[in-house]
């Protein structure tokens, strides 16, 4: 697609993903790229904007990451967010020190809204410190934003003046109008500050003048129109696990090239309960959907690759090696194939330390674990520049039911994440159990809230959780009996994106229930708990 598009510029920041896809709610396109990428490569991308993201550094130290002044002289509009607004301070010729008081947390922040990038955001300020705003008969407003900062703007650069400031910050926000150079020394991108979207909003689309026409609709008639014409008369092969992705990727195929497509579902005995025969029923031949579908029962196979092993990062490379060999085998039979399709998505490629600067988080079997070499002529990613819930939109647009486009998301390793150290048969029943128990009561409890209650879900709904199963196991008494069982770990969070997320709190007698039930009903089991871990620090998989 010819795409308008914002860049952001990785230097190292826990919330990268979270800018670029503020800016995608701007119905602007945007990437995320390495601080380290030449200015060459961006020029070529021909960017309509650039954003440059926080990090841990100090950009007055010694081999802080920056950029070349070059990328301030492009002409077109840059912003920098907290360690990106004190780099270029720093580098422009203004003063970056250490605070006297660290900001950390909700701050109220006295703002500007005369200029375009504050227009219409916050309330009447009571009082306007003359310290910044010489002018006291200036219309000030004031807003709630998020401050995560040990070091502050002391001194601005030629052509910034100040448009922000907080009790203990006197550059909050800072512009030089002229170049189209902003700096935010909070974090717009967060759900905390309560203006964000609206600022970056003001900055995509009308300072940098984007039209917003990234638009999953006509993503989808795209994709399907680029993906004929890619293919040709080639025959295809989806890896299809019955996820929101891989769901969607295969009917994007489906639409595309019809009977050269062929679905094999991998069923590698990580799977929730009941899970390979649902996905059977809904793109088995029985199913609403014109595919060829193939279902490869491999259960036994990766619990022997898996014999032994407890890293979470061998077993990711091992589900999904075995998970290419798989579809080698299936092609074979099947004849020439030409292309391979997988649901890999944009946070796939980012976590796993492809699309940015952050460290790697984990690695996806999309991704990370492809082996070296593959029987296919090349493999298609039609969903790899998707955030989750553009994904979701193109299900939708695509017509697939609302009850498969909005389940929880499912790693692809499955069970083998949710099982902390070896994995074997006996614990992947042991958590298809536990979790079936765990999404019942769940199930229960919200349909006797929406028998009682005009709204439709409670608010303590969460938006995706689960069983697992700890490596540690404890003493217990059950029936007068010593026991010496394991620990499940209940997870449940509530989150708009995946990328942060918080504990959802579970009514105590909806846990209560759950726990009565995992110790009476699964073998194995004498201890239940609660993770209360927000992401970040956590991620929302156990491994």
């Amino acid at each position: 697609m010819d795409r308008e598009m914002v860049i952001v510029l990785d230097f190292g920041g826990q919330y990268n993903q979270l800018v670029a896809r503020r800016v995608r709610e701007c119905n602007v396109y945007c990437e995320i790229l390495s601080y380290k990428q030449d200015i060459g490569e961006i020029r070529k991308k021909n960017p309509k904007g650039i954003i440059l993201t926080g990090g841990p550094n100090s950009c007055y130290e010694e081999g802080a990451p920056s950029y070349t002044n070059e990328l301030f002289e492009m002409g077109i509009p840059v912003l920098g967010l907290c360690y990106g607004a004190q780099l270029m301070m720093h580098q422009l010729g203004g003063k970056v020190e250490a605070a006297e008081t660290r900001e950390y947390g909700k701050k109220k922040v006295y703002i500007n809204p005369e200029t375009k990038l504050f227009a219409g955001v916050g309330n009447k300020a009571a009082e306007i410190s003359g310290r910044i705003w010489p002018d006291h008969d200036l219309n000030c407003n004031e807003t709630i934003c998020w401050m995560s900062h040990n070091d502050y703007i002391s001194v601005m650069p030629d052509g910034f003046t100040a448009i922000a400031h907080t009790k203990d910050c006197p550059v909050a926000a800072a512009q030089d109008e002229s170049r189209q150079l902003y700096a935010i020394q909070f974090h717009p991108e967060v759900l905390h500050t309560i203006s964000g979207k609206e600022m970056l909003f003001h900055f995509v689309r009308d300072i940098c003048g984007c039209s917003g026409s990234w638009r999953m609709d006509s993503f989808a008639r795209a994709q399907i129109d680029s993906l004929r014409e890619k293919i040709g008369d080639g025959k295809v092969l989806c890896a299809l696990s019955g996820g929101v992705d891989s769901s969607v990727a295969a009917v994007l195929l489906s639409k595309a090239v019809g009977k050269q497509l062929t679905c094999v579902f991998v069923d590698h005995g990580l799977l929730r309960k009941n899970e390979g025969d649902e996905v059977e029923t809904i793109f088995g031949p029985d199913g609403n959907y014109d595919l060829n579908f193939i279902r490869v029962n491999a259960a036994d196979r990766y619990y022997e690759k898996l014999a032994g092993v407890t890293d979470p990062e061998r077993k990711r490379k091992i589900i999904g090696e075995e998970f290419i060999r798989i579809f080698e085998e299936e092609a074979k039979k099947i004849g020439k194939v030409d292309y391979l399709v997988q649901g890999t998505i944009y946070p796939d490629v980012v976590e796993s330390g492809l699309g940015g600067e952050s460290v790697t988080i984990k690695s996806h079997h999309n991704v990370g674990g492809l082996p070296e070499h593959v029987d296919f002529r090349e493999i298609i990613e039609p969903l790899r520049d998707l955030f989750k819930d553009e994904v979701r939109k193109v299900g939708l647009e695509l017509g697939i039911p609302e009850q498969l486009v909005f389940r929880q998301p499912f790693p692809g390793p499955g069970l083998g994440v949710r099982i902390v150290g070896e994995v074997t048969a006996d614990k992947v029943r042991i958590v298809q159990d536990a979790d079936a128990i765990f999404r019942e009561e769940i199930a229960r409890k919200v349909d006797m809230w929406r028998n009682t209650s005009e709204n439709s879900l409670p608010d303590w709904m969460p938006d995706q959780y689960f069983a697992a199963l700890t490596d540690m196991r404890s003493v217990g008494v059950m029936g007068d009996e010593r026991t010496y069982d394991y620990a499940v770990a209940l997870r449940a969070v509530q989150t708009i994106d995946f990328m942060t997320a918080e504990s959802a709190q579970i009514p105590w007698e909806v846990l209560q229930t759950v726990m009565n039930r995992i110790i009476n009903e699964v073998k194995g089991v004498n201890r239940v708990f609660f993770d209360l871990t927000s992401k970040p620090p956590g991620t929302i998989e156990m491994e």
